[in-house]
């Protein structure tokens, strides 16, 4: 059990509350570097991604306008990290590590095996066995109830539901016609509560503001919460926010902001967006198409950063903005175009591990920029530490490192990330396209990788393997392997001297989702 410490409200140190925000699919190159830096573009970067965080005007001597002035600002007033690391290149096992502390095949967690196994401590538990109200708000359909994530919370919300419910009626949305919505709204009305249900229908297709796919109406509950709100202890909220996630789907006056000149917003938003179809060679995206998406990006990412404004606001109302620990991240990046990829699957390219993370409460107010390198699931023993909440069970599972500026643990000199099993696997994706072009099947492979503030080396299973030097080759274009064999052996060593050796991995321990889940992470990409 945690135990809470004294605090001593007078200190400038110490919080009371705890927020954990994640932009999902938030990747550092397009959300930038921190203000005053005159930006972290390096070769290869040469999609207009090179901007820093700022305010969205096109004065501030970079290449467009900036998405995510709100995320500038805290990084400016608390302590920004220009070296974060996810564990993962996708959700599932990217918040599994940041609960546990623990990497990819430690917790298990990952395509093979889709559900946080109950017998791992989490943070949410930490929480509220030390005292704290723990509330949660997913927007994503992965961190539910359905894959063991809503152990340690009083209440983890649906955000995409007007009405809390186990039934989704995500396939009325996904309707391409009237007729489409009719027909998913006859075979879906009485799957459980046939009121709930028909509200959340009248919801999703009437009331929910265009383009958003969640943000507002969380923030708005969140809101309420915080405003109606008697309950004398202190509070560890969690929040997934999905826009950046695929479908980019912002609303018309974002996306009119961040789209290149001359492009329509009709064009933009025609294009097709099925990452595993343009993956598999089922239709094939232009350069001027990736470039158009990257400004729907863009815009989804200004989107949420708004919400996050509301949600900062939202605290400061409640009057508990100066107590509270807030952090921000992103769970994993995205491809949109760079290495021939469009999603998140399949490698392990700092476009999908660098990801951004600012933290403002406490002693990371004023704190600055930070350039070691650090991981997502460094962030239980960093809130805990911050709370004064001592969770040996919890601290002593995995890897967490405290990056508290005072923590007495060692920095980091390398950071590492995992892909367990391919999500879809390649029998899924053959099941779907039939013929699938010989390199999709190569995808079929385990992959390690470890990174240091000069290398980065990765490693699968089938003995693929590549080294960038990374000071001049940040894209990952250049593959040094062959030219540096004592730097490649040494990294292998440091990845095998990490990890237990890559045991198979079981598919039939994935959990079976219910047909609404399966619908809705069709729509997000994953299946």
């Amino acid at each position: 059990m945690g135990e809470s410490n004294e605090r001593d409200p007078e200190s400038h140190t110490t919080v009371r509350n705890v927020v954990l925000v994640i932009l999902d699919t938030a990747r550092s190159k397009s959300v930038g570097s921190f203000p005053g830096d005159p930006g972290r573009a390096g070769p290869g970067d040469d999609d207009g991604d090179a901007s820093r965080i700022g305010e969205r005007s096109s004065d501030r001597g970079c290449d467009g306008p900036q998405p995510t002035p709100a995320l500038s600002r805290l990084a400016a007033e608390g302590t920004a990290f220009e070296n974060a690391f996810a564990t993962a290149p996708w959700t599932l096992p990217s918040h599994a590590s940041l609960f546990t502390g623990l990497y990819p095949s430690e917790h298990g967690t990952h395509g093979g095996h889709t559900y946080l196994d109950d017998d791992l401590r989490t943070l949410p538990e930490a929480f509220s066995d030390a005292g704290y109200q723990s509330i949660g708000v997913s927007n994503n359909t992965w961190i539910t109830e359905e894959f063991g994530f809503d152990r340690g919370f009083e209440d983890l919300r649906k955000g995409w539901q007007y009405v809390q419910s186990d039934a989704d009626m995500g396939a009325v949305v996904r309707g391409e016609d009237l007729n489409e919505k009719l027909q998913a709204t006859r075979n879906r009305l009485f799957d459980g509560n046939p009121l709930v249900n028909a509200a959340n229908i009248l919801y999703s297709e009437l009331l929910q503001p265009a383009g958003d796919d969640g943000a507002s109406r969380s923030v708005d509950w969140i809101e309420n919460w915080l405003a109606g709100r008697t309950d004398e202890r202190p509070f560890f909220l969690f929040c997934n926010f999905i826009e950046p996630h695929v479908e980019y789907d912002p609303p018309r006056e974002y996306a009119e902001e961040f789209l290149p000149a001359g492009a329509t917003y009709e064009e933009a938003t025609a294009i097709r967006q099925d990452p595993r179809a343009y993956d598999c060679d089922d239709y094939d995206l232009s350069d001027r198409d990736f470039a158009l998406l990257r400004g729907l990006y863009r815009a989804e990412l200004a989107y949420v950063d708004d919400q996050l404004a509301r949600l900062r606001t939202a605290l400061e109302d409640a009057g508990e903005w100066d107590d509270t620990l807030f952090v921000v991240c992103g769970d994993h990046g995205e491809h949109i175009g760079e290495h021939g990829f469009f999603g998140h699957q399949y490698n392990l390219y700092d476009t999908l591990l660098n990801v951004p993370l600012a933290i403002h409460g406490g002693p990371f107010t004023g704190g600055g920029r930070r350039s070691d390198l650090v991981q997502l699931l460094d962030l239980p023993a960093t809130l805990l530490e911050t709370a004064g909440v001592d969770d040996p069970a919890l601290l002593g599972q995995g890897s967490s490192r405290s990056i508290h500026p005072t923590s007495d643990a060692e920095p980091r000199d390398a950071v590492f990330a995992e892909y367990v099993a391919p999500q879809p696997s390649i029998d899924r994706l053959v099941a779907r396209f039939g013929e699938i072009p010989d390199r999709v099947h190569a995808f079929d492979r385990r992959l390690r990788a470890v990174r240091t503030t000069e290398y980065k080396y990765v490693r699968g299973d089938d003995g693929f393997e590549r080294l960038h030097y990374v000071p001049t080759d940040p894209a990952e274009h250049d593959d040094v392997a062959p030219s540096e064999p004592a730097r490649v052996r040494a990294l292998r060593d440091r990845l095998e001297d990490r990890f237990d050796p890559i045991a198979d991995v079981d598919d039939s321990a994935a959990v079976e989702m219910r047909a609404g889940t399966k619908e809705r992470l069709a729509d997000l990409g994953y299946l």
